[in-house]
């Protein structure tokens, strides 16, 4: 099972990056399999927050727009939410005191710490998830 960060939410939506067709082939091809495939609530909610901000697209979505994609993604079958558990906090301790230099880092650790709790893959195309002793994680964009 995979846990799907923003970034790769926002190529497959987003036409005006390189990277989208790629990115949208291969969430189209997750969502259409049996594989489960997490979307944690960070990244939907900074999906909407890009997608919709003028500064960064020329024709962003409308809040609206880019909530009803979030919305149409979690309501496939193979899709489900993850949330914090009781090891969380313990996991997040010893990244944020070992592996964190940055405060932008935080929400990746978080999004680590939610996909090693549930033993998920992490697929994103940023590098600084490699950071995170114990995190597995891929990206599915970088040609193999």
């Amino acid at each position: 099972m995979i846990l799907v960060d923003a970034n790769l939410l926002l190529y497959a939506k987003a036409e005006d990056f390189p990277q989208h067709e790629a990115a949208r082939s291969w969430l189209d091809a997750r969502l259409n399999g049996v594989v489960g495939v997490g979307l944690a609530w960070p990244s939907l909610l900074a999906f909407v927050r890009l997608i919709a901000n003028p500064r960064i697209f020329a024709r962003p979505l409308s809040v609206g727009d880019g909530w009803a994609q979030v919305r149409a993604w979690r309501s496939r079958s193979v899709v489900f939410t993850p949330e914090p558990t009781s090891r969380h906090g313990e996991i997040l301790d010893g990244w944020v005191h070992d592996s964190v230099s940055r405060s932008n880092l935080v929400p990746d650790a978080h999004l680590a710490a939610l996909a090693v709790e549930y033993g998920l893959t992490l697929c994103s195309t940023d590098g600084d998830f490699a950071r995170f002793q114990g995190l597995r994680w891929m990206n599915p964009l970088r040609p193999s």
